[in-house]
């Protein structure tokens, strides 16, 4: 966040009280990214927002730096006072690390919540209080029905990563969870995409949002080299293991599709004798998370990962991105290339494109607005570079305005 031009406004511009900003500048954090400079002032308005950004872009700052300075000082006597709820136990520690860095000048005290380990620890933190919960909704729900987390005093929601929140089946939960928070709160949806379902949610839980787009850009063309490969669907084992003979793919994270896909992928390098690990929501959070830390201390020199187990992995030094799959989705190819080239650093992004992909590969040129250099195979006539596409907003992407049930009046903060 401290490479933004010198024109931007800084956080305490912005509003961001003096505690807050020192704990910024520890991390050397002076300029806000885009969707800081925008929702900020707004969050701090006691304004409900709805984000569509991908991740990397600087959300959890964004939304946790207002919730820490309109919070103030621990008052724990009605319970926590804000709930963040993320789709992955990844994700969740990310953004409690991030509340926690921010708020290091603050005696505000934080919970996160996820499945897959004991619940003492969680329930222990919870009876001592928080101000701050951070929370995946199964075990949060599990612990609401146990009488473990009364969740009667929220003043600020957010939902993060929603559109993975819905794909990976919470939204019963969420609906659950949200029935037993006050009416008369603030709240914050981010999403890096808008299906007509995301909308419907945003409908029913924020009152008279703002909505921010943060449009991904040409995505850091000089610091992540591009490149495709036209290939046979069945030669991408073979040119994955190829590849992988350099030793200057010393850290890669490879995409799939699917489970299954990513699981075959994995097993295919370790007989290679490639150090792999998979990642992916057919796996435990237990699971997932150890293999995430086996890749991080660089146990594993490769993780293979679908989308959705990929939020929240924020790895530093990874050297290369495979897409062994191109997404059907552009927006998921900007999110999976920003996993390289992190903090200042230069990446390398290499995908793998089969007769089927043609059409990804045309979405995504046009998404990106340029070409991608074509690294081995040729690209097929009909294959262009494909000129930036109208990406209208449709039903999907217009803001709605309606009032939530028994709507309030907008709040202001104190």
């Amino acid at each position: 966040m401290s490479n933004h031009p010198s024109n931007h406004p800084s956080f305490s511009q912005l509003g961001v009280a003096e505690p807050l900003c020192r704990a910024l500048a520890a991390r050397n954090y002076h300029r806000p990214t885009p969707i800081q400079a925008r929702a900020i002032p707004l969050l701090l308005d006691g304004r409900d927002i709805v984000g569509v950004a991908q991740t990397g872009t600087g959300k959890t700052a964004a939304f946790a730096l207002p919730i820490l300075q309109l919070l103030g000082t621990p008052d724990r006597r009605n319970g926590p006072r804000a709930l963040v709820l993320a789709p992955t136990r990844e994700l969740a520690i990310q953004i409690a690390d991030g509340f926690k860095a921010y708020g290091a000048n603050t005696k505000l005290r934080l919970a996160v919540i996820f499945g897959g380990v004991s619940q003492r620890g969680q329930v222990d933190r919870l009876r001592r209080g928080v101000d701050i919960i951070v929370a995946t909704p199964g075990r949060l729900l599990d612990l609401m029905n146990q009488g473990h987390a009364a969740l009667g005093g929220i003043q600020h929601l957010v939902l993060d990563e929603a559109d993975r929140m819905l794909d990976m089946g919470f939204i019963r939960d969420v609906r659950k969870i949200i029935a037993a928070l006050p009416h008369d709160r603030q709240a914050l949806l981010f999403s890096a995409t808008m299906p007509a379902a995301v909308e419907r949610l945003t409908a029913d839980i924020l009152h008279r949002p703002t909505r921010i787009d943060i449009v991904p850009k040409a995505v850091a063309v000089e610091s992540i080299r591009q490149s495709v490969h036209f290939v046979d669907a069945k030669a991408k084992l073979g040119l994955l293991r190829d590849l992988m003979a350099d030793q200057r793919l010393s850290r890669v994270i490879v995409f799939t599709r699917t489970k299954h896909r990513a699981n075959r992928v994995a097993d295919n390098l370790v007989k290679a004798g490639i150090a792999a690990e998979a990642i992916h929501g057919n796996k435990s959070q237990g699971a997932r998370q150890r293999a995430l830390e086996s890749f991080r201390q660089g146990r594993a020199r490769v993780l293979v990962a679908t989308d959705i187990a990929a939020r929240g992995i924020d790895v530093v030094g990874v050297t290369h991105v495979i897409n062994f799959e191109l997404p059907n989705e552009p927006e998921s190819y900007v999110h999976r290339i920003g996993r390289t080239a992190r903090a200042g650093a230069s990446g390398v992004a290499l995908s793998f494109c089969d007769a089927s992909e043609y059409a990804f590969l045309r979405d995504i040129e046009a998404l990106i607005r340029m070409p991608i250099t074509v690294d081995g195979g040729e690209r097929p006539s009909g294959v262009v570079s494909a000129k930036p596409a109208q990406r209208g907003r449709g039903r999907a992407g217009r803001q709605r305005n309606r009032p939530r049930r028994g709507g309030r009046p907008a709040r202001r903060a104190a």
